[in-house]
């Protein structure tokens, strides 16, 4: 969805949910016994705009970010956890589930290997007598990777 119509589409659900707003407060909460004051329907059509004024920054940003499908072969980003031989990295900005035959110590840096479903294969970037799985395993279960 491009900007305008989000825009656009946050204007009209937001002064729908307002007259509905006011439609409960003045009509249906009678029909209980329950009377709101008019500062107190003023004060929840405030919180209601302002509500919806948050919700439309956040998701404008969210529209705005460009969707990351798979990190590449060789792409570098650094562990999260202990792995040992599984445990989180970050590459690209994006927390991944990872894997690898050594032990790599949180905060080191890594390359991705390859990819098993959703897992990335890693390797420590400074290779000395670590060994990937990605360099092990046999081909069937990997899905491969476009180089971007």
């Amino acid at each position: 969805m491009d900007s305008r119509r989000y825009t656009a589409h946050v204007i009209i659900t937001t002064l729908l949910e307002e007259a509905a707003l006011v439609a409960v407060v003045l009509w249906g909460l009678p029909m209980f016994g329950i009377n709101v004051p008019l500062w107190g329907l003023i004060g929840l059509m405030a919180a209601l705009g302002t509500y919806a004024s948050l919700t439309y920054r956040l998701g404008r940003k969210a529209l705005a970010r460009k969707p990351m499908v798979s990190p590449g072969v060789g792409s570098r980003g650094r562990t999260t956890t202990l792995i040992s031989p599984t445990g989180y990295v970050r590459v690209n900005g994006e927390l991944w589930p990872a894997s690898s035959n050594s032990t790599i110590g949180a905060g080191e840096e890594i390359a991705v290997a390859g990819m098993e479903r959703m897992t990335l294969l890693i390797r420590p970037v400074d290779g000395a007598n670590h060994e990937c799985k990605a360099d092990k395993d046999s081909d069937k279960h990997r899905i491969p990777l476009s180089e971007s």
